[in-house]
């Protein structure tokens, strides 16, 4: 924050641009929310063998979102990839639609205004960025299959021994 005060009125440009992005991503969240509200439970009772969730998950998962949703809702908003996949679940579990999207809103501004000021920061030379991260892409993606693989072999272990 010092950084940018300084700079006068730079710094509402990146607050503004860290309020429009927590925005959609509201707006974007509010949909996935409403599509696990009005037809999630039964689509993944229905299809979520497919992809290796059962009922029980299912119930599992209604449990911890009733213990830890709002906090769950908040806390993701705040991380990479897990921000993405939050709302669909809050809606399956019909988490308060108030309070979901205020938690949402609150949880998507420090990350957006976190682009917007990296983005400031950058400037024109934002694509410097792409390449001091690029050794990373294989260890991640590495990482990534890796536990797929993990969670998938041991889903199909799981259900062959419920089938038996």
């Amino acid at each position: 924050w010092i950084l940018i005060r300084d700079k006068g009125l730079d710094a509402w440009y990146v607050i503004l641009a860290g309020f429009y992005g927590a925005l959609g991503c509201t707006i974007g969240s509010v949909v996935s929310y409403w599509v696990g509200a009005w037809g999630g439970r039964p689509l993944v009772e229905r299809y979520g063998k497919y992809v290796l969730v059962s009922r029980h998950d299912l119930d599992l998962a209604d449990r911890w979102f009733a213990r830890w949703g709002d906090w769950a809702v908040f806390v993701a908003r705040l991380l990479p990839v897990v921000r993405t996949f939050i709302s669909f679940p809050a809606g399956i579990s019909r988490m308060s639609f108030g309070k979901f999207t205020v938690l949402s809103f609150l949880g998507s501004f420090p990350w957006s205004l976190g682009l917007a000021y990296g983005g400031y920061l950058l400037g024109e030379h934002w694509e410097d960025l792409r390449r001091v991260m690029r050794p990373f892409d294989i260890p991640i993606i590495a990482v990534v299959v890796v536990l797929a693989g993990f969670y998938i072999y041991h889903r199909l272990k799981d259900s062959r021994q419920e089938d038996a």
